[in-house]
């Protein structure tokens, strides 16, 4: 039963198609949250990246570092398990949420980072002529002018993010991937195996191809107009 030419798998993927909507609710739950910790810790480490302090920049890189050099399932399965044990677990999807964001965070503060030191330093120097500190030049100098070369890579990992749901199945979670195999085996429900792994693909696709998309049609038309001169 689980070709993919088989009926009889696809009218028993259309019966039980609430399990993947709520595949797919989840999922996009956590990904929301998770593109605004993300955003918000990159946008942060990022700033602090390219600050006056090496304090800051000290603590911004270690995070990089630490965070992109470990696998996001052992970050996952360390603080859903390290919290379980402790007793405060905060749930599979609270854990999905807060690990994927503080993962992608980094990413999004090495895009920050590179974004801010793309802008030539003749335009800090003549914010700070104007009397801008800091966080003046950021605001009404410097990121108005990177923003644009910040969004496209951006896109990418608001993407990225959206995939990397899925690992939430190490630790059983009900992402779409997690209902899909629960689907694939279940005793009333297993046996259609394509088909349900083709309706979960895509509903990945539909989600995501539309930003990805975005993120190239963004970065073209940057091209065009020459930001990279800037």
């Amino acid at each position: 039963m689980s070709g993919i030419f088989s009926k009889e798998a696809w009218m028993k993927v259309w019966t039980y198609r609430s399990s993947f909507a709520l595949g797919l609710w989840n999922t996009v739950q956590v990904a929301v949250i998770g593109v605004m910790l993300s955003l918000s810790l990159g946008i942060l480490f990022g700033l602090m990246a390219t600050s006056e302090k090496k304090g800051l920049k000290r603590i911004s890189r270690i995070y990089v570092e630490l965070i992109q050099n470990t696998p996001l399932l052992l970050q996952i399965c360390f603080l859903y398990y390290a919290l379980a044990f402790s007793g405060h677990s905060i749930g599979i999807i609270a854990t999905g949420m807060i690990s994927i964001g503080i993962y992608h965070g980094a990413y999004m503060a090495e895009v920050v980072r590179a974004g801010i030191e793309a802008i030539p330093k003749g335009q800090f120097e003549a914010a700070s002529s104007q009397g801008f500190g800091y966080i003046g030049r950021m605001y009404y100098v410097i990121l108005p002018q990177s923003i644009k070369m910040i969004l496209p890579p951006m896109v990418n990992q608001v993407v990225n993010i959206v995939k990397n749901t899925s690992c939430l199945y190490i630790i059983g979670g009900s992402d779409l991937i997690s209902l899909t195999y629960s689907f694939v085996t279940g005793a009333t429900t297993g046996g259609a195996y394509a088909p349900a792994y083709l309706v979960s693909g895509l509903l990945f696709f539909v989600v995501c191809f539309p930003l990805s998309k975005l993120a190239s049609v963004w970065e073209t038309n940057l091209k065009k107009r020459g930001y990279s001169s800037v």
